[in-house]
Order: C-alpha cells, then sequence, then structure tokens
C-alpha cells in the first residue's frame, strides 16, 4: 500500500499530522471523509503520483493524526496550509471526501491565495445542508445529529464500535483493502478518535456552520474552479433535487457530475475517479 511513498509526522503548530507523500509534478492535497483515515486513498494516489506530488494526511481527530480538541473546518484548513508550507508548496490542488469535502471547501474560501483547484466528493458546504434541512435529511444522515451529541454519542459507540461501524457491504477487507481495512479497524477501536471524530460533527452544527453561514450573508464565493462528484449509488443526489443552484450559492465556476459508485468512491471506483480528477488538475 502506497509504495514509493514516504510516511511522516508533521508538527503544523495546532497538531501533528500523519501524512502520505509521493510522486513528482504539482501538488494535490487529498482529504478523507468519515470514519476513514487518509489510507482510504491507497487505490487512488498512486495513480495520481504518476504526474503529481500527492499529500495524504490523516485530518486532526483521526486516525494516528493528535487530538487537539478543536474540530472545526477553520482549524482543519489551518492544518492544511502549514502541512502544505512544510513540505514546500504554497499553492496547491485539494481534493475532499464526506467531512474532508467540508475542510477542503472551508480551506479554499479561507485561503484563496492557496487553493488553485478544488474537488468535492459527496459533500456539499455544511451551512447548504443545514440551511435546507428537513424529515428526510434528518432520516437519512441522522448520524450527524448523533454524533454531535459527543461525549454520549462516544461513549455509546466506544461500547460496541463494531455495531456502530461495521457490517456494512463496503467495510469489508475485501472491499477497502486490507491494510487501509486494518487501518480503519484500529481508528474505531480507539475510544480517544471516536471522541474526536464526534467532536468533528458537533463543530459542524456549531462553529462550521456560522462560518458558512457569514460567508453566504457576506456574498462570499469559492474564487477557484470547483469540481464537485456525487456517488449515484449513494443518496446526495436523492436529497437535492438541482444540485446546480445549491453550487449557484457558492462558487461561479463549477462542474457538477456522478460517479457510479458507492459513498466510498475512493475505495470502490478508484480508475473512473481519478479519471474525473484529471479533468480539474
Amino acid at each position: 500500500m502506497f509504495e514509493g511513498f514516504s510516511l511522516r509526522r508533521i508538527d503544523v503548530g495546532e497538531a501533528v499530522l500523519r501524512v502520505r507523500v509521493g510522486g513528482a509534478g504539482p501538488p494535490i492535497l487529498l482529504l478523507h471523509g468519515h470514519p476513514r483515515t487518509h489510507t482510504t486513498w491507497h487505490r487512488v494516489a498512486p495513480l495520481l503520483a504518476t504526474d503529481h506530488t500527492v499529500v495524504c494526511p490523516d485530518l486532526r481527530g483521526y486516525g494516528e493524526s493528535s487530538k487537539p480538541g478543536d474540530y472545526s473546518k477553520r482549524a482543519m484548513a489551518r492544518d492544511f496550509v502549514r502541512l502544505m508550507s512544510a513540505l514546500g508548496h504554497e499553492e496547491f490542488a485539494v481534493v475532499g471526501h464526506d467531512r474532508g469535502a467540508a475542510a477542503a471547501i472551508r480551506l479554499a474560501l479561507d485561503h484563496p491565495a492557496r487553493v488553485t483547484k478544488l474537488a468535492v466528493l459527496d459533500g456539499l458546504p455544511i451551512g447548504a445542508h443545514l440551511a435546507r434541512c428537513d424529515a428526510r435529511f434528518a432520516q437519512a444522515w441522522y448520524h450527524w445529529f448523533f454524533l454531535a451529541q459527543q461525549d454520549l454519542a462516544a461513549a455509546m459507540i466506544n461500547a460496541d464500535p463494531d455495531l456502530f461501524y461495521g457490517g456494512r457491504y463496503h467495510d469489508t477487507p475485501l472491499a477497502m483493502g486490507v491494510e487501509n481495512w486494518a487501518d480503519f479497524q484500529k481508528a474505531i477501536h480507539d475510544p480517544e478518535t471516536v471522541l474526536a471524530m464526534c467532536g468533528d460533527y458537533r463543530a459542524g452544527l456549531e462553529i462550521d456552520r456560522q462560518h458558512d453561514d457569514e460567508d453566504r450573508a457576506n456574498g462570499r464565493k469559492i474564487a477557484c474552479p470547483v469540481l464537485a462528484l456525487w456517488s449515484a449509488k449513494d443518496d446526495l443526489g436523492d436529497l437535492y433535487e438541482n444540485l446546480d443552484a445549491v453550487w449557484a450559492e457558492w462558487a461561479d465556476d463549477v462542474q457538477i457530475r456522478s460517479i457510479d459508485s458507492g459513498h466510498h468512491m475512493a475505495e470502490e471506483a478508484p480508475v473512473e475517479l481519478v479519471r474525473e480528477l484529471r479533468t480539474l488538475v
């Protein structure tokens, strides 16, 4: 897994991030989602590394990165600009999936001079979701509200992590890749990681939404080109009839397409995903 990549621990000031780095060429930052770690990119990163420098960190709170307590996407964005500066990259493309998509969006909004292009996989700005939240959203994405009860949710999950995170067809060693699955298992069985992941969702309903609402009120948009990809076999496309209208509130240069995949497209459809990403980066 990640042949030819180095594995590092990089201190970015507020957190220490576990990071894989490989390849050569224009830099691209890959940000994973919940409850994965950076190893979710193990089928994608080598394909991009043929002509890009690929950087894959564990988000703060996730995997083996440190757990500083502040899981706002603004704090995560600071981590990433410092990480990329430490690696010698002042400008870079960003790809974010799921919770990593929320962090990538905040990175592009807060640091427009640093982000050249943005790909959002199965995600929207948190404020866009919550502004449209209805009973259908709450039923489909109930975990947003459960996990946000941070201490209680973590205590319940840590009593039996496999009950909450296990048993899905896509969360098996065969589907994920043996080493990726092992890293995922280590993460979900670490009580501190589970508590931190719940903290990510708590921040989403609180400070992250506040930051998004402030941007909308001020007419602030993402400045760089955006590629928004959604999984045809997941439910984002079902929840929103007009993704073009949603994205028009947040960016002027947006391409929106679907991937024939379930939610974890980096694991389930890596070749198609890389083909789509190459249209942007």
